[in-house]
């Protein structure tokens, strides 16, 4: 089995057992990790690689906006909002104007929101940090 399977059907097993927080912590790793990612390659100016990595970043910022429960959540969901179509708008501006101070804003608001999503854990549940 090659190595890439075995890295996928891991990471399967993961989301398969993990709870909705965890799954939502598991979502901002991911869009952190794009980020991350997309800064570098601009840097290294290299467009493919920024663009593909600031890509992914958005879809898992959209993928948390079409998780959030309007009704249900109230207030909390409506700033949740506010803050996710900040994060994608200014992702798309950085992608368009090769803005690594445009992806350090979202990484440090993705990161302090992933801070307060960790906080609220259940003591003993695990929670990568």
């Amino acid at each position: 089995m090659a190595y890439g399977r075995i890295a996928h059907e891991y990471r399967k097993n993961a989301v398969n057992g993990s709870s909705p927080l965890q799954l939502v912590i598991m979502l901002y790793d991911g869009a952190l990790r794009f980020m991350e990612g997309g800064r570098h390659a601009i840097a290294h100016c290299d467009l493919p690689k920024q663009n593909d990595q600031l890509q992914q970043a958005q879809k898992i910022v959209m993928e948390l906006m079409s998780c959030l429960d309007m009704e249900q959540g109230g207030e909390i969901a409506k700033n949740l909002l506010s803050i996710y179509t900040y994060v994608l708008n200014e992702l798309v501006k950085a992608n368009l104007e090769d803005s690594a101070d445009r992806v350090d804003r979202c990484i440090k608001v993705m990161r302090d929101l992933r801070t307060s999503w960790a906080s609220i854990a259940i003591p003993g549940e695990q929670v990568a940090a």
